[in-house]
């Protein structure tokens, strides 16, 4: 093994440039489901590559290093069939441009044919298999699926953090197979930033939830009332707690579920409890967006912060009349000396729209996996990596 000088936050997981990987076949499960839309030709465009732009730096360092690449990923929701709509084609294209070299993609991802592909690749060599989902052992975490999987490659490695929190096959079945096994460079990342925030952020420390269902999100909330100075509660979500509170929700704006508002009194009880800050707005743009008193009031409470996690939009922001309250806060949270962390792809989509996104720190590739990894209790995609025996001793050099 080598020594690596980034893998801070999971010891008993490898990094990639801890392992010998020159010669091998690696098979690298990507996360490139990103948006797609069609012209009017019918030509399918990627229309934000960020995904593809995170994973760029593990597939160069494994390409410069003279392994054999193998990148898997899946794309959208093709239940178990092929069809071409949600075909990696795209993707493809783009990483071949992004690389500057050739990308080979298969069609389709196991099979005899796919295993001599992969071993007459040269070293450098890089090929892309179709989308995993045409195949429903994928989501099943089919055990002959991830065994055939697993027949490509020597080595695995996952930089897929957003789909880390899916017992999926080749996000769980395939590295409960493969004997070398370990993570790339943006899951390091990712858990470089979000794992602090679990046992020893830097005080104070605020977090901003918005989104929708208070029950989708109750146990990273109560999790992170053990830890957070402050809870700010935006986006529809806060109708469950101003349902709570016997306040009145604007006429059209989403009711909130009785399941929502018993969760939401659950978690007001708590901060009361901890005698910790519980802020839920108190003026709106009819239900879909924060109104100013608010956009104040939640500037104010993150002023001094040290740590601010943001999970959640604060209002419908995809459309101009609503996305006010959402865009001040994103502007106005940037001039803020502290480390700010944004988990969620619409919140992420929204700090970019408000043109912030350069002042934080770091935006999340995983949506679901964050909130499930803020919960306490790891993720499938990342614990299965772990190995039990000691730690290799690192040498000093670089």
């Amino acid at each position: 093994m080598t020594s690596s000088t980034t893998n801070t936050y999971s010891p008993n997981i490898y990094l990639i440039d801890e392992l010998e990987i020159a010669g091998k076949i690696i098979f690298m499960r990507l996360d490139f489901n990103v948006p797609l839309s069609t012209d009017g030709a019918g030509e399918r465009h990627i229309e934000d590559d960020t995904r593809i732009q995170e994973a760029l730096p593990t597939i160069q360092y494994a390409i410069k290093k003279g392994a054999r690449l193998v990148l898997a990923s899946h794309l959208g929701r093709p239940d178990g069939k092929k069809i071409a709509e949600f075909s990696l084609e795209p993707v493809a294209k783009r990483l071949a441009v992004l690389l500057n070299q050739e990308v080979t993609l298969t069609d389709d991802c196991v099979g005899e044919g796919i295993e001599l592909m992969a071993k007459n690749l040269k070293n450098g060599q890089v090929m892309l298999l179709e989308n995993l989902r045409f195949h429903a052992g994928e989501e099943a975490n089919d055990p002959e699926f991830a065994k055939q999987l697993a027949r490509i490659g020597d080595v695995y490695i996952t930089d897929a953090f957003g789909t880390a929190h899916r017992k999926h096959a080749s996000t769980y079945g395939v590295p409960s197979l493969m004997q070398i096994k370990g993570m790339g460079f943006l899951i390091a990342k990712e858990l470089k930033f979000i794992d602090p925030l679990l046992h020893h952020p830097a005080k104070p420390f605020v977090a901003i939830m918005g989104g929708s269902k208070v029950t989708d999100k109750i146990k990273t909330l109560e999790s992170l009332m053990r830890q957070v100075d402050k809870l700010l509660i935006g986006g529809a979500m806060a109708h469950a707690f101003w349902a709570a509170q016997g306040d009145t929700i604007p006429e059209g704006a989403k009711q909130p579920k009785s399941s929502d508002v018993e969760a939401a009194k659950s978690l007001m009880r708590d901060a009361k409890r901890r005698e910790m800050p519980l802020i839920v707005p108190s003026d709106t743009n009819q239900g879909f967006d924060i109104g100013p008193k608010t956009v104040q009031k939640f500037i104010q409470e993150c002023q001094g912060a040290k740590t601010i996690f943001w999970n959640g939009p604060l209002g419908w922001f995809e459309k101009p009349e609503y996305a006010k309250g959402t865009f001040e806060v994103a502007r106005a949270l940037a001039e803020i000396k502290a480390l700010k962390i944004v988990g969620g792809g619409d919140t992420v989509s929204a700090i970019k729209a408000s043109g912030a996104a350069d002042h934080y720190d770091h935006l999340s590739t995983g949506g679901g996996a964050v909130l499930e990894y803020l919960e306490g209790n790891g993720l499938p995609g990342i614990d299965v990596l772990k190995y039990l025996r000691k730690r290799p001793e690192m040498s000093h050099e670089a």
